[in-house]
C-alpha cells in the first residue's frame, strides 16, 4: 500500500515569517528615527556649544561644558519677541483663511452641481505642480499694481496672496467623498441647507482630515521664509524664520551656538504640536484614500 503523506503544520513557518517581518519593521523604524533624529540631536547639542566645539574634528556629540547662555544671547541679539508675535499672527490668520477656503471649495466640488466641475478640480490639481517660488514675483507685482505700496510690509500683504491651497482642497475632497451618503441625503430631505449641512454634518464627520489640513497648513505658514522676506522691509513685520538670518554674520564671525539656539525657538512649538496631534494627522491623511 502506498504511504499517505501527512501535511506538516504551517504554524511554525508562519510564526517565523511573522517574526522576521516584525524584526524588519523594527529595523526600518529604528533607521527612520536615526535619520530624522540625528539632525535634531545635533541642533540641540550644538545650541549648548561654542563655535569651536561645533566645528571640532573629530566631532563631539555632547558639549564639554553646556552654554545655556547661548539661548539668552540669541534672544537678545535680535527682537525675537516681535518675531514671535509676527509668526503667531501670520500663522493664525493665514491658516484660518486657507482652511476656510479649502473646506468651502472641497464641499462645492463634492456636494454641489455646476458646469465644468471636473475641469475645475483638474485645474486645482495642476496648482500642486507649480512651485511656490514661481509665484513670488507675480504676487509681488500684482500687489504693487493693485494696492500700490499700501500692502507692502503689512500682515495682509503677507497672508492674502497665499490664501488658496490646492493640497488641502484635494485632501478634504477625498475625505468628503468617503462620508455616508445616506446621512447627507437624509439631512437634505429634512430641509438642511448647504451652510448648515456643511457646518453640522460634513465638518464634524471629517474632523480628522480637517485637523490634519490645519496642522499641515500651520506648519507651512510657520516655516514660510521667502515670501515674508520679499514683502517685508522692517523688523516690526518679519517672522521668526526671517529673524534667524540676523544671527548670521556675513564676515564669517557667526556664533553658531546662538544660531542653533535660535533655531530651537522656531521648531519647539512645531514638535509639541506634532507630539499631541500625530494620531489625528495619520487618520486624516488615510481618510478617503481609496475614493476617486
Amino acid at each position: 500500500m502506498a504511504e499517505v503523506a501527512i501535511p506538516r503544520p504551517l504554524g511554525g513557518t508562519i510564526a517565523r515569517r511573522w517574526s522576521w517581518q516584525r524584526l524588519a519593521g523594527y529595523v526600518a523604524m529604528a533607521l527612520a528615527v536615526i535619520i530624522v533624529g540625528t539632525p535634531l540631536f545635533w541642533m540641540f547639542s550644538g545650541s549648548l556649544k561654542t563655535t569651536q566645539e561645533v566645528f571640532a574634528i573629530p566631532p563631539t556629540f555632547l558639549p564639554s561644558s553646556p552654554r545655556w547662555s547661548n539661548y539668552i544671547d540669541a534672544w537678545n541679539s535680535a527682537p525675537f519677541g516681535r518675531f514671535y508675535l509676527n509668526s503667531i499672527i501670520i500663522t493664525f490668520f493665514g491658516t484660518g483663511i486657507k482652511l476656510v477656503n479649502a473646506v468651502c471649495t472641497a464641499y462645492a466640488l463634492v456636494f454641489l452641481r455646476f458646469p465644468l466641475k471636473n475641469l475645475i478640480f483638474l485645474i486645482i490639481l495642476a496648482g500642486l505642480m507649480v512651485p511656490e517660488q514661481v509665484t513670488i514675483l507675480p504676487n509681488y507685482v500684482t500687489l504693487s499694481d493693485v494696492f500700490g505700496q499700501s500692502w507692502i510690509n503689512t500682515y495682509q500683504g503677507i497672508i492674502l496672496p497665499g490664501a488658496a491651497i490646492a493640497f488641502g482642497t484635494f485632501l478634504l475632497r477625498q475625505s468628503f467623498l468617503g462620508l455616508p451618503r445616506e446621512v447627507i441625503d437624509a439631512a437634505k430631505v429634512d430641509g438642511c441647507g448647504n451652510l448648515r449641512l456643511m457646518w453640522d454634518m460634513v465638518i464634524p464627520m471629517s474632523r480628522a482630515a480637517i485637523v490634519t489640513v490645519t496642522l499641515l497648513v500651520a506648519v507651512a505658514k510657520w516655516n514660510e521664509f521667502l515670501w515674508p522676506l520679499v514683502i517685508t522691509n522692517s523688523d516690526d513685520m518679519r517672522p521668526l524664520t526671517v529673524g534667524l538670518t540676523y544671527l548670521v554674520n556675513r564676515e564669517s564671525n557667526t556664533q553658531w551656538g546662538q544660531v542653533m539656539a535660535a533655531t530651537v525657538f522656531v521648531i519647539v512649538p512645531l514638535l509639541i504640536v506634532f507630539a499631541f496631534a500625530q494620531r489625528l494627522i495619520i487618520e486624516g491623511i488615510t481618510a478617503g484614500a481609496t475614493k476617486g
